[in-house]
């Protein structure tokens, strides 16, 4: 399979990217990818729908994703920013109770199409959200994915932030594990070029 296009979500790309959101009834039960985003000095959640508060944060240059587009159809994306842009974060307690060294970026949040899964577009996401960190002058990057269960079939809505084996093949060496089944990962991104 060739790899996608991949580009930055951006007002330009905003129509694509809700699109797909649109597409799956909002995404994860109608989360529009905000669940792990905060209100910012402008824009405060409770006081817009999901797809409006989400571009006001990509129009404000806070919300970032790596969006994998197969011809000019998003079909895939990758959240990721700083810890101020994505504070929510599952097991946050558990979470800053170990953390001895906060990364500058987090990934938490993976989507990928119906009519694409089980095809490699989630990588392509990961390795997409990547570089655009190491556009952005790069530096460490952790992430919460799941471990799963051997012999026991998990449903995708579980695994929205992706697979302790698919961060380990992009190059995130596992810490420890926070809740029932998340873990801890890290890595660094050189800056690109």
């Amino acid at each position: 399979m060739a790899a996608h296009a991949v580009r930055p979500l951006t007002p330009e790309t905003y129509p694509a990217w809700l699109a797909l959101a649109q597409k799956h009834n909002g995404v994860w039960g109608g989360c529009w990818c905000s669940y792990f985003h905060g209100d910012t000095g402008s824009t405060v959640k409770a006081e817009h729908d999901g797809p409006t508060f989400k571009l006001r944060l990509v129009e404000e240059g806070v919300a970032h994703a790596a969006l994998v587009f197969d011809g000019d159809t998003a079909i895939a994306w990758c959240e990721y920013g700083s810890p101020l842009e994505l504070p929510n974060i599952y097991h946050r307690k558990q979470y800053d109770a170990g953390e001895s060294r906060p990364a500058p970026w987090r990934i938490t949040c993976f989507f990928v199409d119906r009519d694409h899964r089980r095809s490699g577009v989630a990588r392509e996401a990961l390795d997409g959200a990547l570089e655009l960190i190491a556009q952005a002058g790069g530096g460490e990057v952790v992430s919460f994915p799941n471990e799963l269960v051997p012999d026991k079939k998990t449903s995708s809505s579980f695994l929205h932030n992706g697979t302790r084996a698919m961060f380990e093949k992009a190059g995130f060496t596992f810490e420890r594990h926070i809740g029932k089944r998340k873990t801890v990962m890290r890595r660094t991104v050189a800056p690109a070029g």
